[in-house]
């Protein structure tokens, strides 16, 4: 394989800075969202007592679970040893920390009283996942970054093996985290759309699709600041190749999740509420998460982009990841707060009502202030990605893009 250069991007158009002022922005209207909830209370939210994890958590969910999966390209390259990738390693690595740094910063802005995280960093009840996963946090940052020393100091890459062992080092990382997030819902057996083994299996294949789709979508956006080619058609059609194997992954483990829940009388109840019932909760998870977020990005990549179809390889494969990731939203929202509105089995086999609402799907509706913290956090990512490429060396140096249908 030819030697691989990499590039600062030096050279951009002017939008590239409208671009990081419009996410510098969104960062500062997030902020005072959360000065606001957090000087009001979360009585200025949709939460309440039985929907204790809201729209934010949401967000920071899903950006967690992509940060594991944005290691793809990086683990394709170092541990399966397939070259093609390494030119978009680099990328791969400072995408997957910022996601992560992302996510993290609105779940500790949404908990409240962020200023006593100290606490929870140094008080630890390890008989929960919760505890567990600030180690699995913390040390996917700090693996990451030394992986990407690896790659960027020429003494230390020149061999190869360090690179190797941090390749490695990160990938079974950054599956025990995504296994631990996962398990933060398959471990509550108190609420009963959770409370299953599954959970980790399908969080692990929907951060594959998702941390896909952002790498995707920077990296052509990267190649219009760049004006270079920096994905040829080769790997256009091994990524669109990608994009559908994790989309059937996640559809697999979504289908045996709800399968293996029909087949416990102890289920019913939630499965015909979040499957039929459920009303918003039911829509987003056949359009949102179903339909949206994995079918149509198949439909689209296989059969609706290329060569002579109604659109270019680049277009479509982009178009598919805006859908998996709008997909992947659907999917947490039906997770984390459908999973909280069902009402809690208190007593099996009984029928319970009370005056604080027990037995009753709980009603929530997002506050303004909650969905504007959470795309805050998309933009704290995206801004970190976008200001690492402009002063270190993570992306390869292409050909001059030439204007082309693929």
């Amino acid at each position: 394989m030819a030697r691989i250069t990499f590039q600062k991007l030096d050279d951009h158009s002017p939008a590239f800075w409208g671009l990081l002022a419009m996410h510098a922005a969104i960062i500062a209207i997030g902020l005072g969202a959360f000065f606001y909830m957090e000087h009001h209370g979360h009585i200025v939210t949709g939460m309440n007592n039985a929907v204790v994890w809201g729209t934010p958590h949401v967000f920071a969910v899903f950006l967690i679970v992509a940060a594991s999966g944005a290691l793809n390209v990086a683990s394709i390259s170092s541990v399966f040893n397939n070259l093609a990738y390494k030119p978009f390693a680099r990328l791969s690595g400072i995408l997957a920390i910022s996601l992560l740094v992302g996510g993290l910063t609105v779940l500790v802005l949404d908990l409240g009283r962020p200023e006593r995280l100290t606490v929870a960093m140094t008080t630890y009840n390890f008989k929960s996942i919760f505890s567990w996963n600030i180690y699995l946090y913390t040390g996917f940052i700090v693996i990451v970054a030394a992986y990407l020393f690896t790659m960027m100091d020429r003494s230390v890459s020149k061999s190869g093996k360090a690179t190797k062992v941090m390749g490695w080092t990160a990938f079974v990382w950054r599956l025990a985290l995504t296994t631990g997030t996962g398990s933060i819902f398959g471990f509550l057996v108190a609420r009963e759309a959770y409370d299953s083994a599954i959970m980790a299996p399908l969080f692990i294949a929907a951060s594959f699709l998702y941390g896909l789709a952002f790498t995707v979508l920077v990296l052509l956006t990267m190649c219009r600041e760049t004006q270079q080619e920096l994905m040829g058609d080769e790997m256009l059609y091994k990524f669109r190749n990608l994009v559908m194997i994790f989309a059937l992954a996640v559809l697999y483990f979504t289908a045996v999740k709800h399968l293996t829940a029909l087949y416990a009388t102890e289920h019913h109840g939630v499965e015909a509420f979040i499957l039929r019932d459920g009303g918003i909760y039911t829509a987003l998870f056949w359009i949102g998460h179903v339909l949206v977020g994995n079918i149509l990005p198949i439909v689209i990549v296989a059969f609706l982009a290329g060569q002579g179809k109604l659109l270019t390889a680049r277009q479509g494969l982009a178009a598919a990841s805006v859908l998996a990731l709008l997909g992947g939203l659907a999917f947490m929202y039906v997770t984390i707060i459908g999973g909280q509105a069902y009402p809690l089995e208190l007593m099996p086999g009984m029928q319970i009502k009370s005056s604080f609402l027990d037995g009753e799907v709980a009603q929530y509706s997002p506050s303004l202030p909650e969905v504007l913290l959470g795309i805050a956090g998309v933009s704290i990512a995206m801004l970190i990605t976008g200001v690492a490429a402009k002063v270190m060396p993570f992306l390869p140096r292409g050909t001059e893009l030439e204007h082309k249908a693929a």
